[in-house]
């Protein structure tokens, strides 16, 4: 898409936000009336998946339109290599400002990653100590491995760590839009503003959590199932989730989802500050919303993500730029492709990026174009022992793992994913035709062995690193004090009128 000058972007990211909930925008009866309004003018992708359902994995993905067998980011604790390139390098080299507002986890001592500017600091950890350890199965790490204390401890609060965090993101987001406004630097600009709602824990301000008091959607279509009749990889998840150590009620579920459509609501209001932002000040920009990955939210008796099931692998993906018709799309498309679409946007040459994404523009699709290349995605972080890869194509998804039997799912007629068709002699071609593109693309043990080698790598380094002297790497935003507001080298009337819009004339 050849634009003639360079549009603004601004990229609102979520986390742990399921794509079940945004068939066509919102579902109707989520209180969220700015994303509704922004839906109204965006192409809707409600078959968008992400490229491996975590937050690191995901994000590093996301970013650099590579799958984790690419760029090594297995898991929450795996580094970001700070020669990957990222659509905030691409942009920045096309000419653009890059700045993020919030989350992105990057691990690594690279806590840039081609932004010129991060307002805030990361709300997790940038060290490799939430490292999994394929050499020991099943073992659990309790102080950071999920654990079903965030459904049983679901309810109201008023402020929790999430929470301040995300209204330090609006806040840093909105000051960073009305610097934007002020045009010290004339370049375009692409501004992310990555918020870590509705992640767990389920916890909600009572403003947010009275709106679904009377929700008829705080059960699960599917509720929990035995633990013996589960497939093997849910199993682990269980176990990597301590079930045993809880009594998971209905009232605890019932709060857990209520807890998280009102964060829902709260991020309307937050991502509605800063699209009010851009409004006041009278700037334009293509607008990308879109999640890491999504929530399960109890559907299977499962929770939180780090499956391939509907619930966690699919998420929200909306855009609103100049040239694009709003409307509704079904092609299966990737958190992958979202990196040479910014590209496309931006009027960066598509055969510039091609040997560094294996993802694919959208806008082609926007104007009609088929597109027929399968969606791919990866996993091998807590909870798996190997890796698990998957294929979704038409209206079947395709999952594999060397440990586990295979799954054939028809996503059309069995949206729950109840039904395996594998064995069923009417879906061998199918079977077949999804085995030989995974054959094509995957070598299983090779993948296997290059994530033992790095989770083994990053074990020996962590542990030497916390003994003696630590430097840590968590990003510490730039606040230089002495440039900010007024000070005795500039001038005065200089400051005022430059910092200042409009400007009077």
């Amino acid at each position: 898409m050849s634009l003639m000058k360079k549009q603004n972007i601004l990229i609102l990211m979520v986390d742990q936000l399921t794509g079940t909930l945004f068939p066509d925008g919102p579902a109707s009866w989520l209180h969220a009336p700015n994303l509704k309004k922004l839906a109204s003018k965006s192409i809707r992708f409600e078959n968008c998946y992400t490229a491996s359902p975590l937050c690191a994995p995901g994000r590093a993905s996301f970013m650099s339109g590579q799958l984790p067998s690419i760029t090594g980011v297995y898991d929450n604790a795996a580094e970001f290599p700070s020669d990957l390139p990222t659509y905030a390098h691409h942009l920045r080299g096309a000419g653009y400002q890059t700045a993020l507002a919030g989350k992105m986890h990057f691990v690594g001592p690279d806590q840039l990653h081609g932004f010129e500017e991060r307002l805030t600091t990361d709300i997790y950890p940038a060290d490799f100590g939430w490292t999994p350890d394929y050499r020991k199965p099943g073992e659990r790490i309790d102080w950071w491995y999920h654990n079903m204390g965030s459904v049983t401890s679901a309810g109201v609060a008023e402020i929790s760590n999430q929470i301040e965090y995300d209204d330090e993101v609006a806040y840093e987001a909105a000051r960073k839009i009305y610097d934007l406004a002020r045009r010290h630097d004339k370049r375009p600009w692409c501004l992310t503003v990555s918020f870590t709602h509705p992640h767990d824990p389920y916890l909600a301000r009572r403003k947010y959590w009275d709106l679904y008091e009377d929700c008829n959607q705080l059960l699960p279509s599917v509720g929990a199932m035995p633990y013996e009749l589960h497939d093997p990889h849910s199993k682990r998840i269980f176990d990597a989730n301590d079930w045993r150590s809880y009594d998971i009620t209905e009232n605890h579920i019932r709060s857990a989802r209520r807890a998280y459509f009102a964060n829902i609501s709260y991020l309307d209001d937050k991502i509605g500050e800063v699209l009010d932002t851009l409004r006041r000040t009278n700037q334009e920009a293509i607008i990308l919303f879109v999640s890491d990955h999504g929530d399960m939210l109890g559907e299977r008796g499962l929770w939180f993500k780090m499956t391939f099931f509907e619930g966690s692998a699919r998420v929200p993906l909306m855009i609103s730029a100049p040239g694009i018709e709003p409307r509704r799309e079904a092609t299966p498309v990737s958190t992958i492709d979202v990196c040479p679409t910014l590209c496309d946007l931006a009027g960066v040459s598509m055969e510039s990026i091609k040997p560094w994404t294996q993802g694919e523009s959208l806008i082609p699709i926007s104007s009609g174009v088929v597109r027929t290349s399968p969606v791919a995605m990866e996993y091998a972080a807590e909870a798996s022992y190997a890796p698990l890869v998957s294929l979704r194509s038409g209206k079947f998804k395709y999952n594999r793992c060397k440990l586990d039997p295979e799954q054939l799912f028809d996503l059309e007629n069995d949206p729950s994913e109840m039904n395996n068709l594998i064995g069923q002699p009417e879906y061998q071609e199918t079977l077949s035709e999804f085995q030989k593109i995974a054959d094509q693309k995957w070598d299983l043990d090779r993948f296997d062995e290059e994530v033992r080698r790095s989770q083994a790598r990053r074990w020996v380094v962590y542990d030497a690193l916390r003994n003696g002297q630590y430097f840590p790497w968590d990003y510490q935003p730039l606040k230089q004090a002495s440039e900010r507001f007024m000070r005795n080298h500039m001038d005065l009337n200089e400051v005022e009128h430059n910092q200042m819009f409009p400007r009077n004339k």
